[in-house]
């Protein structure tokens, strides 16, 4: 099921020390894949996290967004979480309900 919307999201691992910039129109699928389902550089270096997103209209602006992030050094990505969740507290509730 997608959205109205379009995310440009970054997840970490449980260490927080890899980031991976990715964009979705199913944040809430995404995640489970995420975590669920890796696969490549998320499967390798387990990002599931959620710790920074943004929401667009169009899939177009999403897709520049995603773009002009991973062109970015770590350190300007640390800027935006840090602006955005300075605590680094994993989102993912935001979007899935943790299974126990």
């Amino acid at each position: 099921m997608s959205s109205d919307y379009f995310y440009v999201y970054i997840v970490t691992n449980n260490k927080k020390e890899v980031l991976y910039t990715g964009m979705t129109n199913s944040l809430r699928r995404r995640l489970y894949e995420h975590q669920h389902e890796p696969t490549g550089f998320a499967r390798q270096y387990n990002c599931c996290h959620l710790i920074y997103f943004e929401k667009f209209q169009s899939a177009s602006e999403a897709i520049y967004r995603e773009k002009q992030i991973k062109k970015f050094r770590r350190e300007k990505k640390e800027e935006l979480i840090n602006a955005f969740n300075p605590l680094w507290e994993f989102k993912d509730h935001l979007f899935i309900t943790p299974t126990k």
